[in-house]
This record gives structure tokens, C-alpha cells and sequence, in this order.
């Protein structure tokens, strides 16, 4: 499931460019990358930041993070991007950084598994120490990282995928490749997109929730003296 979304991205780390051709001021976004060490986090916001990839990285060790400028559907946004060590043992380095996020990657490689089941998990941790009261209003986003495997090496499919996030309040899925760039930039405007929506109803609320109680008073009484008004 991909977003249509219209996005063009701006070249370098922490650009202003965006801001140069645009009168409206851009919005910053915090967004983390979670996932098993060895899905490609690190892989992915290189491939999406410089467009660079780099087949034998090393894992990260603690917490890097690094700046991209793109624009949306013609709002500008400049994405703070934090990539998080995967390995348990640094699990007391990587979530106090998980506050203050506005969107959260949860990642995983299609050619293994285990990084699969363990979505429950990063899930759960990043409610948890990002202080997230309600799981189902914040934008996550699933991403299934080497899809450039053979075919034989898949473990994880996309309908399995997708019976996941039906379970788990229906975040966007794409499936990505950082080593060939298939579907990087279709990610990280999905999770963006995901964000403005969110934005969007919070900002309006429901009028289909509001009660008029006019209608169940007037079976009781033949004038008003007492105006009631409703919530737009």
C-alpha cells in the first residue's frame, strides 16, 4: 500500500533550500526508525537522505540521526531522522530518544522472520518509552525493507504483512528496497502523508458526534427559554 503523494526532496543533509523557494515556513517532524539490527535501518535514511548505499555498513551503535528537506502535496517539512541501534544491549541508549517523535518506521527485512514477529515488540517499547497514550492515533508507519532478495530467500509476504497491520490499527505498509531504492522515497512520504492526516482530524473535530438535544426535549416541552448549542 503505497500513498499517492506529490513529493520532490531536496539534495544534501539539513538543506534550506526548500525554505528558499517557499514562502511558508517548514514544519520539522521527528521521526525514528525502529527494527531488528540488520533490516537495512541505517541503510534506508542513507538511501533516502543522500541516496547513498553502502552494502557493508556496520550496525549502529547507540543513536544517529541525520536532516532531509522534502515537500508534500506543496508543504514543506524538514524530517529529523533517527536511526536506532537494533541489538538489545543498547536498549538503554536508544529510547530516550524515543520521545517527542512524530512518526515511527517500524522495520523489518522480508528475508528473515524473526525481524517480522518482532514488530510487536518494537511497537510495544516505543508506546511505551515514548510516552504514546493511545497506540491507534499515533501515525507508525510498516516498512518491509529487501525486497531485492531471490524470490527463494522471501520469508515474509505481503498479505501476511498486511494481516499484521489489521491487527495493529492499520498503519500504511511499503516495502522497500535501500540497496536498489525501490520505494524509499514512497516510504518516507507515506509516513509523512500518514502524519498530515492525523493532523488533519485532529484539528477537525467529528460533527457526526454531536448530540442535539433540542430534538429529544421538544417531545417534553412546547417553548424554549434556554438556547443549546451544538459543537461544529
Amino acid at each position: 500500500m503505497l500513498a499517492n503523494n506529490l513529493m520532490s526532496v531536496s539534495t544534501g543533509r539539513g538543506s534550506n533550500s526548500l525554505q528558499n523557494r517557499n514562502s511558508q515556513r517548514s514544519t520539522l517532524l521527528k521521526v525514528v526508525i525502529l527494527g531488528d539490527g540488520g533490516v537495512g535501518k541505517s541503510c534506508l535514511m542513507n538511501r533516502f537522505v543522500s541516496n547513498h548505499f553502502d552494502e557493508h555498513s556496520f550496525h549502529t551503535i547507540g543513536v544517529e540521526f541525520l536532516n532531509k528537506d522534502i515537500e508534500i502535496n506543496g508543504e514543506a517539512y524538514t524530517l529529523q531522522i533517527w536511526d536506532t541501534a537494533g541489538q538489545e544491549r543498547f536498549k538503554t541508549l536508544r529510547t530516550p530518544f524515543y520521545r517527542g517523535s512524530d512518526i515511527c518506521l517500524l522495520t523489518y527485512a522480508v528475508d528473515d522472520k524473526t525481524s517480522f514477529r518482532n514488530l510487536t515488540l518494537w511497537r510495544s517499547e516505543f508506546l511505551k518509552y515514548a510516552n504514546v497514550q493511545e497506540g491507534s492515533t499515533f501515525p507508525f508507519i510498516v516498512v518491509g525493507n529487501k525486497v531485492d532478495v531471490p524470490e527463494s530467500e522471501r520469508q515474509v509476504y505481503m498479505e501476511e504483512a498486511q494481516a499484521w497491520c489489521s491487527e495493529n490499527d492499520n498503519p500504511p505498509l511499503v516495502e522497500t528496497s535501500a540497496k536498489d531504492a525501490t520505494n524509499v522515497e514512497a516510504a518516507f512520504g507515506a509516513a509523512v502523508d500518514a502524519w498530515a492526516r492525523l493532523e488533519a482530524r485532529l484539528e477537525r473535530p467529528l460533527v457526526e458526534d454531536t448530540v442535539d438535544l433540542s430534538k429529544q426535549q421538544s417531545q417534553h416541552r412546547t417553548s424554549c427559554c434556554m438556547p443549546i448549542s451544538g459543537t461544529e
